[in-house]
């Protein structure tokens, strides 16, 4: 087992980080006019402040670089292929926020944000970050050609980037279910060995859960696109670092049990806008987190009631780490 303490320190800096940038990236907000205003279609009554993802994003970077600089065992860690693939994913976040602080601010169309995201995805695999084969249950180990690389990458990509976006629809509900997907993606990395996504991980949880004290129920700002488009990319470029380049037939499986909730959510609601005739991207109030504000669940309990099904999944994911080899 590897040394804990660096990336405990990593997650305590970016916990500390988050909490102190949050309240400035809530001033900013305001000062630029990135307002979540009422409406139908959401729940909140109150025009509330966006670009909380800007506390989080800087927050997991800062802590990664200072845990970098202080530990020399951390360095060690990263070879040339890792480091080409963190400088990847360094410049497709940066572009990632500013897509999604302009989309917080003057509401970007779906096609072009979609557009970046696979210029995002190109921009990754470009530095390393792809799928280069697939561990299927009946037919084995295989070797993916050049094309379908990059097809399955990107559709990786660009899919688990939207499911995460579309699961923030409630205050806290993204922010606390980002901290329990970046823990048990950590410690599948700590099980494997991975201890440069283990790190990341942390960072990730640390800057989440610090930002949650502003964004429970009732927030007082919200992450915006800025920060669930920038956690989505995170989650699904590192699990490609990590879960998927293990070998077993439960490579695949494990991160989409760890994210099984924003990915059936994605999926039903892929097939459920086909069905009516709506456009795929056209946004609704059918999600599960509004299924449970039906059903009476008060806005805090159906928080809870998520994050105990996404910890329920992610458990799983856990035990078949174990299970399948």
């Amino acid at each position: 087992m590897a040394d804990l303490y660096p990336l405990l320190t990593t997650f305590g800096v970016a916990l500390a980080g988050a909490a102190i940038l949050t309240p400035v990236a809530e001033k900013v907000a305001i000062k630029f006019g990135a307002i979540d205003k009422p409406n139908a279609r959401k729940v909140h009554k109150a025009p509330i402040p966006l670009w909380g993802g800007l506390a989080i994003a800087f927050a997991s970077i800062i802590a990664v670089l200072v845990s970098l600089g202080v530990f020399e065992s951390l360095r060690h860690q990263i070879n040339q292929r890792m480091a080409s693939n963190l400088i990847g994913i360094l410049i497709g976040g940066i572009i990632i926020l500013i897509v999604g602080m302009i989309d917080d601010k003057i509401a970007m169309p779906a096609k072009v944000k979609l557009a970046f995201q696979i210029l995002v995805a190109v921009i990754l695999i470009k530095f390393g970050v792809v799928i280069q084969f697939l561990t299927i249950p009946g037919i084995g180990f295989v070797v993916l050609p050049v094309w379908a690389a990059w097809g399955v990458t990107i559709f990786w990509i660009v899919g688990l980037t939207n499911a995460i976006n579309l699961m923030d629809g409630l205050d806290g509900l993204l922010a606390g279910a980002s901290t329990i997907f970046a823990l048990l993606f950590f410690i599948v990395a700590l099980l494997k060995g991975q201890y440069v996504v283990a790190l990341l991980m942390m960072a990730l949880a640390g800057a989440c859960l610090g930002f949650l004290k502003f964004n429970f129920n009732p927030a007082r700002i919200f992450m915006g696109d800025t920060g669930s488009l920038f956690l989505g990319l995170m989650f699904s470029s590192l699990s490609i670092m990590g879960a998927l380049k293990v070998t077993t037939t439960a490579a695949v499986i494990v991160p989409l049990l760890i994210m099984g909730l924003p990915v059936l959510d994605t999926s039903f609601a892929i097939v459920r806008r086909f069905l009516n005739g709506k456009p795929i991207f056209s946004p609704d109030k059918e999600h599960v987190h509004h299924q449970l504000l039906a059903l009476g669940l008060s806005h805090k309990q159906a928080v809870l009631y998520i994050y105990l099904i996404c910890g329920t999944l992610g458990a799983i994911g856990l035990s078949l780490v174990f299970l399948v080899r």
